[in-house]
């Protein structure tokens, strides 16, 4: 995939973890605070690390092996905030998209969330903690939500993985562009199971404790006819990766004047 960027090929950055403790961390989400961040009931620590440019690796890159794919496909759907032309128009590419990338014989979409770093936001501001979206316990809890108990257990023997599909709003993204994690690097004794606490529920997610043997990646100046695959979850156990941490970064190259990033991503389950 050719991409015309005279950035350099990796950044020296700051990424924000959870450390290890006894005791299970939990975070109090801004639907149950009213506040415009979460709280977070655990200790964090800012850890300096190198994210090299995922761009010359593209073509090589795989859901199983690294748990992300950049692909380059534009979508028909003018304005992506518009949720009637998401919830029709886009959700129907999107599952073509992912059928066709990655062989799944059903892809069910379950919903999506759009983000921006704007000041002044109206919707959700870029994660800024290294994270997963799903656990071991949340993964298959999502599944049985997203199918119905009985349906989820008519299909238990059918390999599913949850799968993100993350698109630009608007581009190229300069500011707090998406680092993700090679997932082959990835040691799962660090990954923390973490509660996030909503006014009605509580869900579960991981958070990430450092390790100087992370390998981390981006990919500078994505266009909106640009997305990216991320795996959060897979019921196989056969030595593909199965979860893939991110989080959005503060690149020390952004011009002061980049405007702000908006993103939509799409939540899906894909069955093989």
């Amino acid at each position: 995939m050719q991409h015309g960027t005279d950035r350099l090929a990796s950044v020296t950055t700051t990424l924000t973890y959870l450390v290890k403790c006894a005791e299970k961390p939990y975070v109090h989400t801004e639907a149950l605070t009213g506040d415009s961040e979460p709280h977070y009931f655990a200790e964090q620590e800012e850890r300096e690390v190198t994210i090299h440019d995922g761009r010359p690796l593209a073509d090589r890159l795989s859901l199983d092996r690294q748990g992300f794919e950049l692909h380059a496909r534009d979508t028909a759907v003018d304005d992506l905030y518009d949720d009637a032309a998401v919830e029709s128009a886009y959700y129907a590419e999107v599952e073509t998209l992912i059928r066709e990338l990655t062989g799944a014989s059903r892809v069910v979409i379950f919903d999506h969330t759009r983000r921006s770093d704007a000041e002044q936001r109206t919707i959700r501001g870029p994660a800024s903690r290294v994270h997963n979206d799903y656990t071991e316990r949340s993964g298959p809890e999502r599944i049985r939500e997203v199918l119905g108990e009985d349906r989820a257990a008519e299909l238990g023997d059918v390999s599913v993985a949850q799968i993100n599909l993350w698109r630009p709003i608007s581009g190229p993204v300069k500011r707090s562009p998406l680092a993700l994690l090679d997932a082959s690097s990835l040691d799962l004794d660090d990954l923390m199971a973490t509660d996030l606490v909503y006014p009605d529920r509580t869900g579960e997610i991981y958070h990430l404790a450092y390790n100087p043997n992370q390998r981390w990646y981006c990919f500078p100046d994505m266009r909106r006819d640009e997305f990216l695959l991320i795996k959060g979850y897979d019921s196989r156990c056969d030595g593909r990766v199965r979860f893939t941490p991110h989080t959005a970064f503060r690149d020390p190259r952004t011009p002061p004047d980049a405007p702000p990033r908006e993103s939509i991503e799409v939540r899906t389950l894909a069955f093989f």
